[in-house]
């Protein structure tokens, strides 16, 4: 069967289609997961040790000699996706207050839109870019997780992060890299390891998610899914195009959120416990997020990366016609 070769045709398809498995599994038939032993410690309670892997695994697959464009590429990004999340939620807070329109709290808008989903940005990335953007990884790691989300919320007054959170955040990121760039055997067994952690990555994910968790975020974690696709996504390819003048459907891949942003609200309200009224409802907002953005980036990076290449062809045939 070629399950692997029919999971790659689809945009992102080695980490949406497991996701999406994880999150009916967990959804209808949740048992089967809580077993115990190591079938529930890989596919269900491993959350953050597959994340942490991850981004150390994307951390030795940067090279400091060869390391400006990746690291021009990854800054750009971060700091768009970054910047649109911080004016976003703080600008809801600041006209309609804590709850803003529809229920979205502020807390959820910066948590989902300023943290991408890391293993879905670098499925694409091998998919529609290449070596520089997948490299671009190392940088954007920093948001595919809790770091630059609680930096965000402690800049804008939601909350008061400790720096102990910030440093334990990035610690995985900086083994990998120097990992990587110490031992050549060590790169190519971490940046191999990325290819085959993606699947896993995804259905553990998706593992802790419900398909009820959209309906109990209502109409406001539909909202929020949208708004990050839209803001961090074609938006931010537009942007991205333009600073890089040309059509760059790396843009569109980082419209996501990442699964792990699930748990910044619980872990925000523990360092700040005036934000734990609102925890539950950010909360459900945020995972609904994730599964709309995780499902529809993929497929609008793949028309995108089409819509480029078209004009690219267009291009050369003007050009060839102008020759002769």
């Amino acid at each position: 069967m070629k399950i692997c070769a029919t999971m790659k045709k689809f945009p992102g398809g080695m980490m949406v289609i497991p996701l999406l498995l994880g999150c009916l599994v967990n959804t209808f038939i949740p048992s089967i997961l809580g077993i115990g032993g190591f079938t529930t410690g890989l596919f269900k309670s491993g959350t953050a040790t597959l994340v942490g892997l991850f981004i150390l695994c994307s951390g030795a697959s940067i090279n400091f000699k060869q390391a400006g464009l990746p690291i021009y590429k990854g800054t750009v990004l971060t700091v768009l996706k970054y910047v649109i999340g911080v004016a976003l939620g703080w600008g809801l807070n600041k006209i309609f207050g804590s709850y803003a329109i529809l229920g979205l709290t502020p807390l959820a808008v910066i948590t989902a839109v300023t943290n991408s989903n890391g293993a879905i940005y670098t499925a694409l990335a091998k998919e529609f870019g290449d070596s520089t953007d997948v490299g671009a990884i190392a940088i954007l790691s920093l948001n595919d997780g809790p770091f630059l989300t609680m930096i965000a919320l402690g800049t804008t007054g939601l909350a008061d992060i400790p720096l102990i959170a910030l440093i334990a955040a990035i610690v995985p990121l900086i083994i990998g890299m120097l990992l990587g760039n110490l031992d050549e055997d060590f790169k190519k067994l971490l940046t191999d390891g990325l290819s085959m952690l993606l699947p896993f990555n995804g259905f553990v994910l998706g593992a802790n998610m419900s398909l009820f968790t959209i309906f109990k975020a209502g109409v406001g974690g539909l909202v929020l899914g949208m708004l990050t696709v839209v803001f961090t996504g074609v938006f931010t390819y537009f942007l991205y195009s333009f600073i890089r003048k040309k059509p760059d459907p790396m843009g569109m891949a980082i419209g996501t959120t990442g699964g792990n942003a699930v748990a910044v609200p619980a872990s925000v309200a523990m360092a700040d416990p005036t934000l734990n009224p609102i925890v539950e409802v950010a909360t459900a907002q945020v995972a609904a997020s994730v599964v709309v953005s995780a499902i529809l980036a993929p497929i609008l990076t793949g028309y995108f990366y089409k819509k480029a290449q078209k004009k690219l062809e267009q291009n050369s045939e003007s050009k060839e016609n102008n020759k002769s």
